[in-house]
């Protein structure tokens, strides 16, 4: 299983960080061992002072596929989640204003959580879907999958020119804006429009 991950997808949340509007797709990828484990509490890494949270739609590749065609994206998915990519904001900066990779940042030990599961078919409208995040009792991230610069079935035609999907591989499809700081103690859930998805606590 490989986590692929799509950065600078929602435009307020490129301007937030202060990024520039891509021409293409932002990609990166996690290793399986950045997948935060079930019922476990999210550990804040002693080499850094900054993580955020980065709240993301996720999709589920259920057969294998290479050049894919945006109008055959859909038969490669069907099911959709919600997740986290965690980042080490301050060590992600200093790597960049260096021209170097970001994997330090992004993708340590515990950097992705992976919530529950829903049938693609319970979807109404997976171009309208609205998604958020709470940070204790406070909604902190929402989205609306509408705002996305490149949809769902657009981002497995890209990502597919240059990696294989398999079964099992999970696509990041990036966050809004909102992201900020976690402190030990918090309590991060994650929502499909009322539906929760995810409920985990940092340390």
């Amino acid at each position: 299983m490989k986590l692929i991950c799509i950065g600078r997808n929602y435009t307020e949340h490129i301007k937030e960080l202060k990024n520039e509007k891509p021409a293409d797709p932002v990609v990166f990828l996690k290793p399986d061992t950045a997948v935060l484990l079930k019922k476990q509490p999210f550990f804040i890494p002693d080499f850094s002072n900054d993580v955020h949270y980065e709240v993301e739609v996720l999709v589920k590749i259920n057969r294998v596929g290479k050049h894919i065609d945006k109008k055959f994206a859909h038969k490669y998915y069907n099911e959709i989640g919600l997740g986290i990519d965690f980042t080490a904001r301050d060590v992600q900066s200093a790597l960049k204003a260096k021209g170097l990779p970001w994997e330090k940042a992004k993708s340590f030990d515990g950097a992705a959580v992976i919530g529950n599961w829903i049938p693609k078919n319970e979807i109404e409208n997976l171009d309208a879907l609205k998604f958020s995040l709470k940070r204790n009792d406070s909604v902190v991230q929402k989205g609306d999958t509408s705002l996305m610069l490149w949809k769902i079935d657009e981002l497995i035609e890209y990502v597919s020119k240059y990696f294989t999907l398999k079964i099992g591989d999970i696509i990041f499809t990036g966050t809004p804006a909102g992201v900020g700081r976690v402190f030990p103690n918090d309590k991060l859930t994650g929502l499909i429009e009322q539906r929760e998805m995810f409920s985990i606590t940092v340390k």
